[in-house]
């Protein structure tokens, strides 16, 4: 395929998701673009936002292999990555896979589990391996894992750890939809549409493996000038000096802006990146990775308000 026809493929992509999930556009653009980066992707927002659904969906728009897994406070590090299993017949013990060896791994609500078993994805995420009693196993290609969480504030609910929030390469944010679409929502149920049942909904595969790997290939040679790459690192920087910050952007959250910004640039059919590229993916892309001081949270400052001062106050190259 062309590159003309994948970026049409992509947009076919979120023409599917959209016959199952209303309202939520930024957040497909996300989950597009986290796909086509490579990375990772927290959605958060409140039960019933449809969060669950909109990875399902996308799930189902790929012919790819998914799983999901519903975190529980009583989850264990084994259940996801799998453990050794002693066969009776053989007299041997074997390894039995978890559910992260897949494509897509669906990790439904984690934040309802300890940091312990949310930190055993950190190894999948970033080595895309699992390491079992001293033997490592590469995890299948292409893998993502799109996390669901609830707001820290829901009863029930754990922080996770900033390392594992690190891995991620964007953090969206689902708002409750508007009047019009919350009709609209309604109306599709009112007409007999079957969240458990996407097939019936009309959403049918569009992409394979091939093709997301021939469009993550053009998004590695998309270009980025001199002053642009500066831009994203001053960006990063800014975060650091901001006295609201006790935690700013590291290194890593540097790398995640342009690789965002390069699949944005590429599904738009730029050859290279732009500072609009950049502004554009500065807050799903660094908002999960600063941490605020106690007495800005307690006057209500959030990431988001310090990113778009810092967007504004850091200079853009010309």
């Amino acid at each position: 395929m062309t590159e003309s026809q994948l970026r049409e493929a992509f947009a076919a992509l979120r023409t599917e998701v959209g016959k199952a999930v209303v309202g939520q556009d930024a957040a497909v653009t996300g989950l597009t673009i986290t796909l086509l980066a490579g990375g990772h992707a927290l959605l958060e927002g409140v039960p019933g936002v449809a969060k669950t659904l909109l990875v399902r969906t996308l799930s189902h728009a790929l012919a790819l292999e998914t799983k999901r897994v519903q975190f529980t406070p009583d989850l264990m590090p084994g259940d996801l990555t799998g453990s050794l299993v002693y066969d009776s017949k053989s007299g041997e013990f074997e390894f039995r896979e978890g559910p992260v060896f897949t494509n897509i791994l669906l990790a439904d609500e984690i934040n309802r589990t300890p940091p312990k078993t949310q930190s055993a994805l950190l190894e999948a995420m970033e080595e895309r391996q699992v390491s079992v009693d001293g033997v490592t196993r590469k995890l299948p290609v292409p893998f993502l894992v799109a996390a669901t969480m609830n707001p820290i504030e829901y009863e029930g609910t754990y922080t996770l750890p900033e390392a594992q929030l690190d891995r991620f390469l964007m953090k969206l944010t689902l708002e409750l939809p508007e009047r019009d679409h919350e009709v609209e929502v309604l109306q599709r149920h009112a007409s007999g549409f079957n969240p458990r049942d996407l097939a019936a909904a009309g959403v049918t595969p569009v992409l394979g493996a091939d093709q997301l790997a021939a469009a993550q290939a053009a998004v590695a040679s998309v270009g980025a000038s001199a002053d642009v790459l500066a831009y994203a690192v001053d960006l990063a920087r800014a975060t650091r000096q901001s006295p609201s910050v006790k935690l700013g952007v590291s290194p890593r959250g540097s790398t995640a802006l342009l690789a965002a910004s390069k699949a944005w640039a590429w599904l738009n059919g730029f050859d290279a990146i732009t500072p609009d590229h950049v502004q554009a993916m500065a807050l799903p892309v660094l908002r999960h990775r600063i941490q605020l001081r106690p007495e800005a949270e307690l006057e209500g400052v959030s990431a988001d308000t310090i990113l778009r001062a810092i967007l504004q106050q850091v200079q853009v190259p010309i």
